[in-house]
């Protein structure tokens, strides 16, 4: 798997302040509560169609939120490892810098979902089918009758159809990150080298 080849500039320029009001209303909905950093550059990239991003935010938002049923390390995984194998640069760095490292996610885990397995030893059984799914549900868009099996010992049926739908929609959020070129976060770590 390899990043896709960097453009210059992105595609579609992202909103930049000042904001008029209702845009910096918009923006804020986006971020959490009390931030003060910046709305990223996806979210004013998507607020270019506002009608569109306001759909979009409602599952964004349930998957990262409180009434998530996927406990937030191993959903973590699944975003880390779907941005790893979509070459989605910029999401996966967000996600190292603002959820990963917090979770416990070090570098030599944060290398493994760009470079590694679900058989690196950094996985525990759990973790390593979440880390498979992503990669099975990349390559062929379904699950296999051993992955399944194994699946099951761990998640119920809510955490299971909640594992799927993030994994697509990081697929989604790949396709408008490397389609339109999106910028990387000054402060979010891009993929790491294969050897530390």
């Amino acid at each position: 798997m390899t990043a896709p080849t960097p453009t210059p500039a992105p595609r579609i320029e992202p909103l930049e302040p000042p904001y008029d009001e209702d845009t910096a209303r918009f923006l804020a909905r986006w971020m959490p509560p009390g931030s003060d950093v910046e709305p990223l550059r996806l979210f004013r990239t998507l607020a270019r169609n506002e009608e569109l991003a306001s759909r979009m935010r409602p599952l964004g938002a349930g998957i990262l939120g409180r009434t998530a049923t996927v406990e937030p390390l191993l959903r973590e995984i699944m975003i880390h490892r779907t941005c790893a194998l979509t070459g989605n640069e910029y999401e996966w760095g967000v996600h190292a810098a603002a959820f990963g490292a917090p979770l416990g996610l070090d570098d030599r885990r944060l290398r493994s979902t760009i470079h590694g397995s679900a058989e690196d030893p950094c996985w525990d059984e759990r973790e390593a089918c979440v880390f498979a799914l992503a990669g099975e549900l990349h390559e062929s868009a379904t699950i296999s009758d051993g992955l399944w099996r194994r699946l099951r010992a761990h998640f119920d049926d809510r955490q299971v159809i909640e594992l799927l739908a993030t994994a697509g929609w990081y697929h989604v959020i790949a396709y408008v990150c490397n389609g339109l070129a999106v910028a990387r976060e000054d402060w979010a770590p891009g993929f790491p080298a294969i050897a530390a």
